[in-house]
């Protein structure tokens, strides 16, 4: 089965690494992918807003299966394009990615249902959001209803700082039409757990938990990032706690969707916060495979992922074996200077074939070849290194020591990913 993902990221990368381990595989394509992603798939200069030109380029080449990477074409109906065209395809259509592309909707939905979340007000208005917002106790969480790429969340920790998130979003334009409309949030204390699930309707298979690293600095400082670095499994949470969050939180959503007639087929991701007496809360849902937690989470997996696409397809999901390595993976993000600011590209990059050699797993999340045929930097977030090992403790080492082999002018890394968990 030759088979189409759309997507051009790290996340794209794990996705188009693990199904070329498909024995069912035949020639995988991704549009637009990257130069690492070159390495596994063949790489097509289609844009994931095509849909026009993506469809064509499936159906021509008689695709079997679609996979969605991106938030922003699934909120855009690229399920829906696809599905026109009677075209197999792995992901949520546009009604089902609502809950990632409208934080208002996924608030609404939760309280509607009685699902766990931090209290919220929703406003299209600026004036009776800074009305609102001053008569507020900081920390304090101010949000973007659509999407802006992982960084349209400020967590203030002063109402000033808040302030001036809600003015940069709904008069400054920062975030586009992303920040016309905000949400306002309670702010929650405790430690962060992304669940991702394989889901079809009401049947959810959930993968091990991951913990993800938003802001740029150690000791998570700084602005939010897409994500500086993962982890999988959690040792420190107790596993009743992750199953608490399973059967709670992330079934029911499910459930909640199928009754309002957006029947979710594809990757439920919640982000969730453990407080402090171990109950779980909802930070937010995503529509797909999360990035960079792909990049620990699918190098764990042992069954066959175009399998599972496939039974999710088809209505079979209930059915299928899905097994875990017990083995820890860890990702560090390289990162172009600058980022998540305005950051340089075209750097040239070295040293990931030592890395390789050594034990590493690198997966491309901004890179491309210039025109001399050099590896070059092409994003904010550039690599995503990931190590191996029977525990944390050994993953982490060896991503750390894989990354030691990596050079390009101006990386940075975080130097305390996966460390909570080794406390």
């Amino acid at each position: 089965m030759d088979i189409l993902v759309v997507g051009g990221g790290g996340r794209e990368h794990a996705i188009c690494r693990s199904l070329s381990q498909s024995k069912q595989a035949g020639k995988i394509y991704c549009a637009p992918g990257n130069a690492g992603i070159a390495n596994v798939a063949e790489c097509v200069d289609i844009g994931v807003f095509d849909f026009d030109a993506l469809t064509a380029f499936a159906l021509q080449k008689g695709i079997g299966l679609a996979v969605i990477g991106p938030d922003d074409p699934l909120a855009g109906g690229i399920v829906d394009a696809f599905e026109a065209k009677k075209i197999p395809v792995f992901g949520p259509r546009a009604n089902a990615a609502e809950i990632e592309g409208s934080k208002a909707f996924m608030k609404d939905l939760l309280k509607k249902y009685e699902i766990p979340t931090a209290a919220y007000e929703t406003f299209d208005d600026y004036e009776k959001a800074l009305a609102y917002l001053r008569l507020q106790k900081a920390p304090i969480v101010v949000k973007t209803d659509g999407l802006a790429a992982g960084k349209g969340v400020t967590v203030a920790q002063t109402l000033e700082e808040a302030e001036k998130a809600l003015h940069d979003a709904m008069v400054g334009g920062s975030f586009g039409s992303a920040g016309s409309k905000v949400v306002i949030e309670e702010f929650m204390a405790g430690e962060e757990m992304s669940i991702l699930a394989f889901v079809d309707g009401e049947t959810v298979r959930a993968m091990p938990a991951a913990q993800d690293h938003k802001p740029i600095f150690d000791g998570d400082q700084g602005p939010n990032t897409g994500g500086m670095g993962t982890y999988s499994p959690l040792p420190h949470i107790d596993p009743a706690i992750i199953e608490r969050a399973i059967e709670e939180i992330v079934k029911p959503t499910a459930k909640a969707m199928v009754s309002e007639g957006r029947h979710f087929t594809g990757i439920l991701f919640a982000g969730l916060m453990i407080e402090a007496d171990g109950t779980p809360r909802t930070v937010e849902f995503n529509a797909r495979f999360g990035d960079p937690e792909t990049q620990v989470v699918l190098p764990r997996l042992q069954s066959d992922l175009l399998e599972i696409f496939l039974a999710a397809v088809n209505g079979t999901l209930d059915q299928v074996e899905i097994e875990w390595s017990d083995e820890a993976a860890v990702c560090v993000v390289l990162a172009s200077e600058g980022y998540p600011a305005a950051y340089p590209k075209g750097k040239v990059i070295t040293g990931i074939e030592a890395a390789e050699q050594n034990g590493g797993l690198v997966f491309h999340a901004g890179t491309a070849r210039s025109e001399a045929g050099e590896l070059v930097t092409a994003g904010g977030r550039v690599l995503g290194v990931v190590g191996q090992g029977a525990g944390i403790a050994e993953a982490r080492d060896a991503a750390y020591a894989a990354t030691e082999y990596i050079r390009f002018e101006g990386a940075y890394k975080r130097s305390d990913i996966a460390a909570k968990a080794l406390k």
